[in-house]
Order: structure tokens, then sequence, then C-alpha cells
């Protein structure tokens, strides 16, 4: 035992619902990793992204997993709990796309014999990372924050939306970056910095929760949250206004998918993926600013 009279070593970590949680993610993801690896196999930018999104939520699994059975959280210069709910978020959104893309861009109907083999593989891939989305939400469900329960911020409906945010903003981007065209237009460059502003201010508030540092700041956090989320939704509907004219109007774009637009490389399926998660985003900042209306925020430091 430790000089507080604790075990070194926290059982919790294993025989809790959330310490089988815990395992359950590990299992799967060594799984999917052994599986790509020996014989169903990734490739191009689509591939590298779902590997990416295995390997590294095994990888901070694992560190979250380890710090929490031997206690060496304590030791860290943030708030646990509020780091461990937000990737547990964070990962159950990015197992989500992975276990879309993956079969999208990997799993054919018609393959020659040969890659029969390969193809069974990449469907126990498919199977292993939609059943992986399952723990990952389970540990935002056991985490999130309970009525009555003081808890932190990110355990919070708002917190939770937070992540969200950030999350379909990367979509936006990584739509934006596909030859979305978005700089023909003064108006679109707006909409450009509306979601970089959003989105930086976004992941400022994450950072400053899992740091623990939101009583040192000169000025009170939970109005900031609450002015910022009000700017944001009146920022993101100018947005689902500007963007969709400057993109589909007759006058500046075409309001029909072109013919002879190549799946993956076309302006016009980057300019709908944009709109699209620009009103889900929309929506989501409203969600937001509706329930950061109903909670109380306790300042504390790193724990």
């Amino acid at each position: 035992m430790d000089s507080y009279g604790e075990h070194y070593l926290n059982k919790e970590a294993v025989l809790s619902p959330l310490g089988a949680a815990r395992i359950c993610q590990l299992l799967l993801g060594c799984t999917i990793i052994a599986l790509v690896s020996h014989s169903a196999g990734y490739s191009a930018t689509y591939g590298t992204f779902c590997m990416f999104v295995w390997c590294f939520c095994f990888a901070v699994t694992l560190v979250v997993f380890t710090l929490d059975i031997t206690r060496l959280h304590k030791c860290m210069p943030i708030s646990w709990d509020n780091f461990t709910v937000a990737f547990a978020m964070l990962a159950t959104l990015m197992y989500i796309t992975a276990s879309v893309v993956y079969p999208v861009y990997f799993l054919q109907t018609e393959y020659p014999d040969e890659d029969h083999e390969v193809q069974m593989y990449r469907i126990a891939v498919t199977v292993c990372s939609s059943v992986c989305c399952f723990p990952y939400g389970a540990e935002v469900f056991l985490t999130r924050a309970k009525p009555g329960a003081v808890v932190g911020y990110m355990a919070t409906v708002s917190g939770l939306l937070k992540v969200v945010q950030g999350f379909v903003a990367c979509i936006i981007f990584g739509a934006l970056a596909n030859d979305s065209e978005y700089n023909m237009y003064i108006a679109t460059q707006y909409c450009v910095v509306v979601y970089s502003l959003c989105f930086s201010v976004t992941v400022i508030v994450v950072i400053l929760t899992v740091s623990g540092r939101t009583s040192a700041l000169r000025f009170p956090f939970d109005r900031f949250v609450v002015v910022y989320t009000f700017f944001a939704v009146i920022l993101y509907l100018s947005t689902a206004l500007i963007w969709p004219i400057f993109s589909f109007d007759k006058k500046y774009g075409t309001t029909a998918r072109p013919e002879d637009c190549p799946r993956g490389q076309c302006p016009w399926d980057s300019k709908l993926v944009v709109t699209v998660f620009t009103n889900v985003n929309l929506i989501l900042y409203f969600i937001d600013l509706v329930y950061s209306q109903r909670i109380r925020f306790v300042n504390s430091s790193a724990t």
C-alpha cells in the first residue's frame, strides 16, 4: 500500500464495468491491427486514415488502462476524468468513421478467386471495427454526467458536444481540402474563416478543460463558453446560408452533379459534404447552447 492506504494496483480498473469496456477495446483493437497487418491490408489515403484510427485509439487506450490500473494518472498534470471521457467520445466517432470508410473502399462484391481470402479478412476487420464502437460508446455512457452529480465539464452533454463539433469540423476541412474550389469567391473564403475560427476556439475550450486550467483564467469560463457558443450558432447559420448559394446556385455553380465528375475527385461532391456537415454542426452548436444554460460550472484544478 502507498502512504494514503491504497493498494498500488487499482483492481476496479479491471473488475468494474468501465474496466471491462476498456479491456474489450484493447482486445478488439489488437485484433483489427493484426488482421489488417496479416492479410486484409490497406492502401491510399483512406486506408492510411483507417489504420491511423485503429493504431491511435489502441495506443491511447493502452496508456489510459495502464495509468488507471497503476494509479499513476494521479501524477498527471491534467483533469483525468475530463481527458478519459473526451477521448472515449473521440474514439467512438473515429471508429464509426473508419467502420464506414474501410468497407466502402476495400470490400468488393466481385473479385477473383485468389482474392477470396483477402476479402474474408477485410470483412472480419469491418465487423470487429463496427463492434468496437460499442465499448467506446459504453465508456462514454458510464462516465457521462448523472443528474445531481458533480462531474467534469467534458462529461456533460455540452462537453461531449464540443468533441463532436470538433470532429465534424475536421470532416469539413477534409472536404475543403479535396478540391472544393472554396477560393473562387470571397463569400466561400469567409465560410472557411468561420469553420477555422469555431474549430480553434472549440479546441481551446477542450484543452483548457482537460488540462484543468479553467480556474486560472481571468474571466468566468462558464460565461465565455455560453457567449462563444451563441456566436458560433450565428456564424454557422450564416455559412449554412452562404455556402450552398455559392456552390449550387446556377449563377455560381451547378445544381446537379456533373456526369463527367470522377468519384473521389469531384468538387461538387466536396461542396455537398461541406453543406451537409455545416448544417450538422449548426444543429450541434444550437443544442450545445440550449444545454449550456443548464450547467452549473465548478472550477477545479487538474486532478
